[in-house]
This record gives structure tokens, sequence and C-alpha cells, in this order.
């Protein structure tokens, strides 16, 4: 992995004052068991979840001669980009918007990087830092206990042949960095059931390979919608969008530049709703009134949206052309599904062979992290919004929730690393 050191850079040598201890003998009591089990004392922080964010925030740590663990569910670092996206992926902001701190993209790559080099990147990074990573590891439950001063994290690791061990670990600081797309949302329609032909997630889709020459139903006209559209058509396929909501579509590039590139420049000097009203001219001439085509624009302009509700802009990639030509055909929101195909809301019936649900993700941190006041029970993210979401009380941090992509990641990760290096100062006077 030389290729990826900068010619001066150094590995960040090992504390030798941190290593997990196992603690059998002397561990506290279940959370609710009652009963003694196998007990791993950390004492450094914890982060829960091997992708970008956690990744990030270990780096930082590490940087700062603090050794953390990270702990994953999966046997992989970045689950959901090495598991759970399609083949044809790429990063749809430029590079320079997506390196994670103290390590940049190596120069040869392009603009946005494959999805295979990403993950190549996140490998090297891992290398880089030496950082620490167990798998296998489900957090069940997450509570801090006031009487001694520390993060209980109740666990079931998986050991093959289906059984589990369940043991807990002990840590003063932890960091939550499931992120914002932890779980896959599938929504509840009408007739799904009975439906008879196959119908995925955009978690479990590849390529189109399998599903030439057969009408495939996309629902959902994100990123992830658009483009699994535009690669079903690149297979052969015959796909119609389910366009149940209005959507802001955006050129890549506009002016020679990175359409989020020149948002971020022109918000130096401009208010935002100004900035708004700059892009959607420029991507009017570029695109046409994409109204036409069935795809109304949301009354908010593409960057007031994104701050206020988190949703992103499409950025288009080549599906519109492909709309324009009919190679995609857009439809209204489903009413129900029927044996062979669906009812749509506008009282149209078709006939189809597979339906992918591009309907996203979710955070699942209600699921097992127990408090309630910096985490909202109601969508897993953080009460306070960006840039004060990063931070709880009695030593809990969140990193990936920003709802700003991985450069919102990492700056929380610099401010965490920040914090915890002062309050472990404090801790060792």
């Amino acid at each position: 992995m030389d290729f990826w050191r900068e010619p001066e850079s150094k590995r960040v040598d090992d504390p030798s004052w941190l290593h997990p201890q196992s603690n059998s003998s002397s561990c506290f009591r279940s959370m609710k068991s009652g009963k003694a089990e196998k007990c791993i004392f950390f004492p450094g922080p914890i982060i829960v979840g091997a992708g970008p964010s956690g990744l990030a925030v270990a780096a930082c740590l590490k940087s700062k001669r603090i050794q953390s663990l990270v702990l994953e569910r999966s046997d992989c670092i970045a689950s959901l980009w090495q598991l759970k996206t399609y083949d044809r992926l790429r990063l749809h902001l430029p590079k320079k918007f997506c390196q994670l701190p103290l390590m940049p993209f190596p120069s040869w790559f392009p603009t946005y990087p494959t999805k295979q080099q990403f993950i190549a990147y996140l490998d090297a990074y891992v290398a880089e830092f030496n950082i620490q990573a167990v798998f296998n590891e489900t957090v069940v439950a997450a509570e801090y206990d006031a009487g001694i001063g520390f993060w209980r994290l109740r666990m079931a690791s998986a050991k093959g042949e289906g059984k589990e061990e369940k043991h807990e670990y002990v840590c003063r600081w932890l960091v939550v960095a499931t992120g914002e797309n932890a779980e896959a949302v599938v929504p509840e329609m009408a007739g799904m059931e009975e439906f008879e032909g196959p119908i995925v997630h955009t978690s479990l889709y590849r390529s189109g390979d399998s599903y030439r020459d057969k009408r495939v139903l996309v629902v959902g006209c994100g990123n992830s919608g658009m483009e699994v559209s535009l690669d079903l058509c690149d297979h052969n396929a015959h796909p119609f969008m389910v366009v149940r909501d209005s959507v802001h579509i955006l050129p890549r590039e506009m002016l020679g530049r990175s359409t989020f590139g020149l948002s971020m420049w022109l918000m130096k000097w401009l208010s935002m709703k100004t900035v708004d009203r700059f892009l959607l001219l420029v991507a009017r001439l570029m695109l046409g009134d994409t109204a036409k085509l069935g795809l109304e624009r949301p009354q908010l302009g593409p960057l007031e949206l994104k701050s206020l509700t988190g949703k992103t802009p499409v950025l288009n990639v080549g599906t519109l052309a492909k709309i324009k030509s009919g190679d995609i055909k857009v439809r209204p929101a489903v009413e129900r599904f029927t044996r062979h195909g669906v009812e749509f809301v506008d009282g149209r019936s078709e006939e189809f062979d597979a339906v992918i649900l591009a309907t996203g993700y979710k955070s699942n941190v209600p699921c097992w992290l127990k408090e309630r006041e910096f985490f909202s029970e109601k969508d897993g993210f953080p009460r306070r919004p960006f840039p004060n979401g990063w931070k709880g009380g009695n030593g809990l941090y969140a990193v990936g929730f920003t709802k700003r992509g991985l450069l919102g990641a990492s700056l929380d990760a610099w401010r965490i690393a920040q914090d915890i290096e002062l309050r472990y100062k404090a801790t060792k006077k």
C-alpha cells in the first residue's frame, strides 16, 4: 500500500496504554438479566460502525495518539458500499469533497471515483492508521450506567453455524457511527404479497444483466432510482420509474465546474435563495423543463430543500436523456399491486416482470441505543441539526448524521476527536 502515502507521511504508533481488557471475574451485571457475563473493558472510545464516518473518527483519534475500538455488525468495513450497492455506482460528488481526514485520494483517481476505487481507498485508510475493528459484533443495547459512569454495550457476536456469543463492552466514550443509511426502507404497498414476480430493494441490486428484455418497475426517483433505471437501459431491459413526489434534477456539472462545488463557492457571497435561483436557471437552460417529463420540481429551491429536509437533489448522469427518448418511462405513484403488475393512481394498469424499490435507507439508532435526549426516537437522528449534532451528554457522540455526506462526517470526526482528547487529558489529571 506504499503508493497511497504521501512521501513524508508517517504511521502513527499505537499507544501502549490502550488495549482491550477482559474483566470476566469482576465484570458488571448484565443490563437485563442481572447475571454476570463476559465483560470487556476498553479504556478508550468505542465506535459503533465501520463505515467511512466511523473510520474517520478512528483516524482523527489516532492522530492524537488515542486508540479506539471499532465494532461492526458485518464482516467487513464499509459494508453498505461493499455489500449493498450496485456495480456502476460512483461518488456523486467530486473526490475533493469526499476524502476522509488526513488522507487525500490518490491524484490519479478520476474526479468521480468508482465504487471499487472508493473501497480500495478505505482499505488503504484502515491500513495507514492501523484502525482496530472487530467484525460480526452487533450491539443489542447500549446504555449509560450512571452508577459507574461508563457506557455498557450488550453484544451478540456471530460465531458461525448459527451460534451467537453474548457479552458486554464497557467504555467511557461512545461514538455512534451507524449513520443515516443503516437499514433499507421497504414501504408497505397494497397487494405486494399478490405480485408473483421478484420485489427487491436496491440494496440487493447489482446489475441489470439479469433483467434483460424484462419490464421492470423502479419505485423511487432519487439518485439511486435514476441510476438503476439507467443501468437497466444499458442492459436492454425496459424500465419504468415511479415518481411519487416532486424532485430537483440538476446537471452534475455547470460552467465547467461540479454543481456542488460551484454552489459552495457562490454561497460564500450570495444568499441560499439567490444561489438556488441561479442553479434552477442554468438547469432549465441545460436540461429543459423537467415538468413536461412528469418530473415536477418542489416549491423550495434545491439547496434550501436540502438544508431543511435533507432531501438531496438528483445529479443527472444521463438518465434524463433516456427519459426524453422514451427508453425510460415515468409513471405516477402506485395504487396497488396485482398478480402480474401494478395499478397506478391515475387509473392505468400495466404488467411487469420485476420490481426494484429505490426507496432509500434509515437510521437504526432507536433500536439499540437506550438514550432519549440526544437522539430522536422518531427518525434516529440527533435532535440538534448540523453543526451542533455531534455531541451529546455523558461521553456520547454522533458522526455521519449531518445530511451533508462525507464532508459533513469529516468535520464532525475532527470535532469529536478534539473533544475526546480534552476529556482524556482531564481524566489523566
